[in-house]
């Protein structure tokens, strides 16, 4: 649905930009190391959407949840943002190291936001390569999967 929405914007002209959370701050904390951060961070602020993918799934530095917050922070009231998570807003503190960060940028992202919650079975696991061999096999394949 991100990648969908994002593809959208860009057909209507606008920039947009996609990356998971990981690859951002990988990014911004090279760009950082390199002295150009101020240019990316200029980069993104020219963005009209932000697509942030995998948001918490991987926990983040000290460091690298302050560069987040300060892409989340230039973004408020400037652009539109996508998020991507499967963590509900109170774990939040655990994955950006700070329970004060998380809490301001649940403000931000919330203030103007919209939650869209997708219920149901993930259509990665339904869809599947392993789940269908394993039916395969249990609708009559003998035990070697024939």
């Amino acid at each position: 649905m991100a990648i969908a929405l994002g593809m959208k914007a860009c057909e209507m002209g606008l920039a947009a930009r996609f990356y998971t959370v990981t690859e951002l701050v990988l990014k911004l904390a090279e760009a950082r190391k390199n002295g150009v951060l101020e240019r990316l961070v200029s980069d993104i602020r020219r963005l009209d959407l932000l697509i942030l993918d995998e948001w918490g799934y991987v926990p983040v530095d000290k460091e690298g949840s302050q560069l987040l917050f300060r892409i989340i922070s230039d973004s408020y009231e400037s652009k539109s943002l996508i998020l991507t998570t499967n963590l509900e807003f109170s774990k939040w503190g655990g994955i950006f190291t700070d329970q004060q960060m998380a809490a301001a940028m649940i403000d931000r992202l919330i203030h103007h936001g919209h939650l869209l919650v997708f219920e149901g079975q993930s259509y990665r696991m339904e869809h599947a390569l392993m789940r269908k061999t394993a039916s395969e096999r249990s609708k009559g394949g003998d035990e070697h999967g024939r």
